[in-house]
């Protein structure tokens, strides 16, 4: 393969990623956002709803346990489409649901296929990238997320009536447009190509750490993978809670139309991209003003949970704009915390972070998975939404500041102690 067409067709494949990405959202954001009709049609309680979510995510945490570990031994030419078919069909029959009981098996069905994109995705741009490209696809890759969740309100603005089961088509559709995506993926990713692309992942493997010899056990039996522990649960408890249950807040909990709720929750996830980039360039600029990296990252996350921590401002006022502009201020913290997070991780290991990584994530997913259920039940009882998430969107904050006291001495802050030591 030509070199500057070689170029040109990862770059094409990194595209594919950000639309896989955004499929990937707006599968899992049409309940949310069709909600009230679903809940109203099959005469749901809360705690009923809360349970769907439950068994999405611990579907998911199974799922990236077990494509974490495949995507190493099957080839992800065909594993990535694979799993991208049995999710768009999970999607698909949601839309043919005619009980209760069938649509929780979609809904965990769907979990467990969706937790293989993510290994497939980063493998992908493993294989493709050079090291120095790998950010940029990433970048990429992650801002498919956004786009999909800004997408499906829009969507289901514009094919829901006011007909009863209307709810349904949506979903169908999104899954076709998945169906559709493996034939794209087939069409660039053509066998030729795909084994030319082993030159780029055999002349520029990842490197072992200088002297890293610590196993796995001694890796996750360590302070700072109890921490990091901590750090991701409370903030996928936060994340999550806010994405399941916004729109039903909005709807049941102040009063806003089905529509108003659409549109404000394209907006929010327009302003939670938004602040998971500044979350990058704040912690570029802090470390670029004299601050370690560490500190930075520290600075940088602790700022965004004191965001995520004034959804209690919104949620103690009625339906009002000023209400409404807290909430993006809110999602504009609660993903900028993932980039900060993301780079903790990164130093705990080279040789094992595939595993650190899909570990924490299962981990993540089983934790937090069950607080759907338990917020469902409590709004059931109660009556309200607004205790839980208030309770909810300081949890970031909290474990931000266990990461502040517990993560240690970092190393470029070690590293400028001992320099001037060295020097003499």
């Amino acid at each position: 393969m030509p070199q500057q067409h070689a170029n040109n067709w990862k770059w094409w494949v990194c595209g594919l990623l950000l639309l896989a990405s955004a499929i990937n959202y707006m599968d899992r954001q049409t309940l949310a956002n069709a909600s009230v009709r679903i809940t109203n049609e099959f005469e749901l309680s809360e705690e009923q709803y809360g349970t769907l979510e439950l068994g999405f995510g611990w579907a998911f945490a199974v799922g990236a346990l077990i494509f974490g570990f495949t995507s190493d031994y099957v080839s992800v030419r065909w594993l990535y489409p694979t799993v991208l078919l049995l999710w768009s069909l999970m999607g698909i029959a949601t839309g043919k649901a005619d009980s209760y009981e069938w649509l929780l098996i979609c809904r965990t069905g769907l979990g467990f296929f969706e937790a293989g994109h993510w290994p497939c995705a980063l493998k992908t741009t493993q294989r493709l990238l050079s090291r120095q490209e790998r950010t940029l696809g990433n970048s990429v890759l992650q801002s498919g997320t956004s786009i999909g969740a800004i997408i499906t309100p829009l969507v289901m603005r514009a094919m829901l009536t006011d007909a009863a089961g209307s709810w349904r088509l949506p979903f169908q559709i999104v899954g076709a447009v998945g169906l559709a995506w493996i034939g794209v993926w087939f069409w660039i990713c053509t066998r030729d190509a795909w084994a030319a692309s082993e030159l780029t992942a055999s002349n520029d493997s990842t490197m072992e750490a200088p002297g890293e010899s610590r196993s796995l056990g001694e890796i996750v039996f360590s302070r700072r993978f109890l921490v990091l522990l901590i750090v991701v649960v409370g903030i996928n408890a936060c994340w999550h809670l806010f994405r399941v249950w916004l729109p039903k807040f909005l709807q049941q909990g102040r009063g806003y139309t089905e529509e108003a709720s659409l549109y404000f929750n394209s907006a929010y996830y327009v302003a939670t991209d938004v602040g998971c980039i500044a979350a990058g360039a704040a912690t570029f600029w802090l470390a670029r003003r004299g601050l370690t990296v560490h500190s930075a990252r520290v600075t940088v996350f602790l700022v965004c949970g004191a965001m995520t921590a004034l959804s209690t401002i919104a949620i103690l006022l009625p339906a009002s704009p000023i209400m409404l502009v807290i909430l993006l201020l809110v999602a504009m913290g609660s993903l900028g915390l993932f980039p900060c997070y993301y780079s903790f991780s990164q130093e705990l290991t080279v040789r094992h972070q595939g595993k650190v990584t899909g570990l924490l994530g299962t981990c993540a997913w089983a934790t937090s998975s069950p607080l759907h259920k338990y917020f469902g039940r409590l709004v059931d009882q109660t009556g309200s939404y607004d205790l839980g998430m208030i309770v909810v969107s300081w949890l970031p904050l909290l474990v931000g500041l266990v990461l502040l006291v517990a993560w240690g001495h970092a190393p470029d802050e070690r590293a400028a102690v001992v320099a001037p030591a060295e020097a003499t």
